[in-house]
């Protein structure tokens, strides 16, 4: 699979204070990674210096193989980008909106423009005046406007901030058929842990400015939940007074954290003592589960 962004080993300083301490990611075609961390973590640094608005420290960005300070150019050709709030005219029509855009570059086509709005899904709407959109609705011409030129890199700061959960629908949608139809590698950076759950194939972790961990979010989530299994039984008081510590769920369920291997020693003692069982699973836990396991919580140290 064809590595479309990659940061190796990026420092920035202000100062004396050092912001970023040695990141590294990368975003291959059809990814969808997920950029998290606590505010103040360093994401919208990052993303900052991949897109060549910040000076790096130490450390190089390549996208699709050029260097984003020795070509820049040749670099952010094929980036789209929405950092904070998309900038539109809000007196004129999507329509408008787009053509203005579609100026900027060379080769992008009325028909370009068409397939775009349909990508959107802002056909019925395109005609009408952005002043009378939803921020749902200005949030898919942002990206509209930023995928015009077919850029295969998409980055986006916070993209469902103030949306409500039908707007988040649409976005989600949207850029899951970005990554497989546009074939896009997709850096998106958030707060909402439990949307990006539902979409993102990667995750990549930053806190203090630093990554602490980079993986798909599937091994993210079994790893944080490998050791905490649930027991569902016919009397949990009784189960607590055999096992000890043990986190009630309801009257017929409940919570320990044990290694595999001591499972079967736990069965074997509430068998003995007249408790039925009728299920032990592993707990799944969520992409927010697993990120305040791995950061501590929203903490700036």
């Amino acid at each position: 699979m064809e590595t479309i962004l990659k940061c190796e080993n990026l420092y920035k300083t202000f100062g004396k204070k050092t912001i970023l301490k040695d990141v590294s990611l990368e975003v291959n075609e059809g990814d969808i990674l997920g950029f998290i961390g606590p505010n103040g973590a360093g994401k919208t640094t990052t993303i900052k210096l991949i897109l060549g608005l910040q000076s790096i420290t130490k450390g190089n960005v390549s996208i699709n193989g050029y260097d984003i300070e020795k070509n820049f150019t040749n670099a952010i050709k094929r980036v789209g980008a929405i950092v904070e709030n998309p900038d539109m005219y809000m007196y004129l029509t999507g329509f408008q909106n787009l053509k203005l855009v579609a100026n900027l570059y060379k080769d992008v086509s009325e028909d370009r423009i068409n397939e775009v709005v349909k990508l959107v899904k802002l056909e019925n709407r395109i005609k009408d005046k952005v002043s009378k959109y939803s921020l749902g609705m200005r949030q898919r011409l942002g990206i509209a406007q930023a995928i015009l030129h077919k850029p295969n890199l998409l980055i986006l700061d916070e993209p469902t901030n103030g949306l409500d959960p039908e707007g988040i629908k649409e976005m989600r949608e949207l850029l899951v058929d970005l990554a497989s139809i546009e074939k896009m590698g997709i850096l998106i950076s958030s707060h909402n842990l439990a949307e990006l759950d539902n979409f993102c194939n990667k995750v990549c972790i930053i806190k203090n400015g630093k990554i602490i961990e980079t993986s798909e979010i599937s091994k993210i989530k079994q790893e944080a939940s490998k050791e905490v299994k649930i027991f569902e039984v016919n009397n949990v008081n009784l189960a607590e007074e055999i096992i000890g510590k043990i986190e009630k769920i309801d009257t017929n369920k409940f919570k320990i954290k044990v290694p595999k291997q001591e499972v079967p020693e736990i069965v074997e003692k509430l068998v003995k003592n007249n408790i039925k069982i009728y299920e032990v699973k592993q707990e799944e836990k969520t992409l927010e589960d697993a990120f305040f396991e791995k950061t501590g919580g929203n903490i700036i140290e």
